[in-house]
């Protein structure tokens, strides 16, 4: 799948809750089903700067795509962590900069968080495009 088609089909999930108490729920329950990582990636060097809740996001690159791995202290956080990284682990360098990860608008996640929580999205966001354009570099 395309980064745009994972987006819609994260769309089209959400669009059966109409009340944001329930997609609030279903973050929830997505973070429950986020692998946790390993005590030794939970270090500085992981941990997303911006998040009030703390966030740690690891990347790896294996034959050309990036692999995301990461996980929060906070239940809603981690929801938004699996979410992020549905779309995009997996995924070429190129990728990860030719595509806006528009879903978060279309949800109205940053409407419907705290500040800090949306904050927090944005920087995930953020860090993932600087690791996009790290690998770009190393994989020529």
């Amino acid at each position: 799948m395309t980064i745009e088609q994972v987006q819609q089909e994260i769309i089209e999930e959400f669009s059966v809750y109409t009340d944001w108490m329930d997609k609030y729920g279903y973050l929830i329950e997505l973070g429950n089903d986020l692998k946790e990582l390993d005590a030794k990636e939970k270090i500085d060097q992981n941990l997303i700067k911006g998040c009030q809740s703390r966030v740690w996001l690891v990347a790896e690159l294996e034959n050309n795509k990036i692999n995301f791995r990461g996980e929060s202290d906070a239940v809603i956080v981690k929801g938004l962590v699996a979410l992020l990284l549905r779309v995009v682990s997996g995924r070429t360098a190129d990728e990860l900069i030719e595509n806006e990860l528009h879903f978060i608008d279309d949800l109205g996640l940053k409407q419907h968080l705290s500040p800090t929580r949306s904050n927090g999205l944005l920087a995930m966001v953020k860090q993932i495009r600087l690791y996009a354009v790290a690998y770009k570099k190393i994989a020529g």
